[in-house]
């Protein structure tokens, strides 16, 4: 199907070829089995023959994961504040009670509190977080993080990755479909260093949370 797709955009005018872009960054954080790196950096290709422009391919290629991102976050939002709308008694339906049994409100503040500055940085680095971009916007909609910040942090980490991307396709040229391995020099270690960060903060979590209760 990609292959087809490759060989239209190939001849396809430059509206045709935006919505692609558009459409396929945000898919791919509605729907994570979508690729969506390999295509823009195909697209970065195309960018020194053909009609398109570099800016364009950036505009609508960040424009897209945006709006994907901040999509699953309102819902995950909207599902949070459903699930935690009742404070510390837990509601009425079903699925409130489950989630209250084993995580209480009171724990949820806790956590909303203590790992804040932590979800405002995955958001902002999302983007280069290796396998795990769809959970991001899901745990910073749960985690209640305010929308105009999570609304930048997301625009600044598409914006960055979208132009290494896009260049890495322009310099690459035949060779596109290798961005894979040079983004993973980026993904890689900026993944390991924020889950150490990420199992840091939750021991001291733990730790605390073990102290109060004791």
């Amino acid at each position: 199907m990609f292959e087809s797709a490759i060989s239209y955009l190939q001849h396809a005018d430059p509206f045709s070829v935006y919505l692609f872009l558009f459409l396929i960054c945000f898919f791919e954080n509605v729907v994570p089995p979508i690729p969506g790196d390999v295509p823009v950096a195909f697209i970065g290709y195309l960018i020194y023959k053909s009609g398109i422009t570099f800016t364009g391919a950036l505009f609508w290629s960040t424009t897209g994961s945006i709006c994907g991102f901040m999509v699953v976050y309102m819902l995950s939002n909207t599902l949070g504040s459903k699930l935690y709308a009742a404070g510390s008694t837990p509601g009425q339906h079903w699925l409130s009670k489950s989630v209250h049994r084993f995580f209480p409100p009171s724990d949820m503040e806790l956590l909303r509190s203590k790992f804040a500055a932590h979800g405002y940085l995955a958001v902002l680095v999302n983007r280069f977080l290796f396998g795990s971009r769809a959970v991001i916007s899901v745990m910073a909609g749960l985690m209640d993080l305010k929308t105009p910040i999570v609304l930048l942090a997301a625009s600044a980490s598409a914006l960055a990755w979208n132009v290494l991307l896009l260049y890495g396709g322009y310099l690459l040229g035949t060779n596109w479909q290798n961005i894979g391995g040079y983004v993973a020099l980026y993904s890689i270690p900026v993944s390991v260093l924020f889950v150490m960060l990420l199992l840091f903060s939750l021991w001291k979590f733990l730790r605390e949370r073990k102290r109060e209760h004791e």
